[in-house]
């Protein structure tokens, strides 16, 4: 399918060790995690401003140890960026979402058709309250919160939802804008077990 390698962007990406000596750190200690820099932090290093500002509400949002379990978390990205047919964040949140859940086929389910994937019912009204959000935010009423409420979800757990469906509704369309390319090794991620 692929004829040769694609840019990371089609605005250009900044090296690691090109980096400004803070996201040098920053980024570094997720490749070396990782094993490889992930080329969402390469495109975005063009502004390094707008990237610490991106890092800091992911992490806000994405590492907090109360609310939504981080496998919730990342349900959410995979659901929204399928909806908004963002290759890049399904293929790297969809691997993330692989090794949180140990289930090599969730984040395909959930990326092809988030609607009508089989889930429990929390992560049923965790998936339907994110697809609202994305994509008719203007008709969410008390009636949807409530849904929430009842399948166990607390306020404080939907604000979690809607403020990740709002920060990856950004990411998505940056990446749409940068026509950004996911990192091979994001592909096979949570599908092998590690050597």
């Amino acid at each position: 399918m692929t004829s040769g390698v694609r840019p990371v962007s089609r605005f250009g990406h900044v090296e690691l060790e090109d980096m400004p000596d803070d996201l040098r750190r920053r980024i570094g200690a997720i490749a070396e995690k990782s094993g490889f820099v992930p080329n969402v932090f390469r495109a975005l290093a063009r502004r390094p401003a707008e990237l610490r500002a991106f890092l800091d509400y992911h992490d806000a949002l994405m590492e907090r140890d109360d609310g939504l379990s981080k496998a919730e978390r990342e349900l959410v990205v995979v659901a929204t960026s399928g909806a908004n047919h963002c290759t890049y964040c399904v293929v790297a949140h969809g691997a993330i979402l692989r090794v949180r859940t140990k289930d090599p086929e969730i984040a395909d389910h959930v990326a092809a058709n988030p609607w009508g994937v089989e889930l429990n019912r929390r992560e049923r009204a965790i998936v339907d309250l994110a697809l609202l959000i994305a994509t008719d935010s203007a008709g969410l009423t008390d009636a949807e919160l409530d849904d929430a409420r009842l399948a166990g979800l607390t306020d404080d757990e939907i604000w979690d939802v809607g403020a990740i469906t709002a920060l990856f509704a950004m990411s998505n369309r940056l990446a749409h804008l940068t026509a950004l390319r996911p990192n091979p090794e994001f592909f096979l991620m949570g599908r092998l077990p590690r050597s």
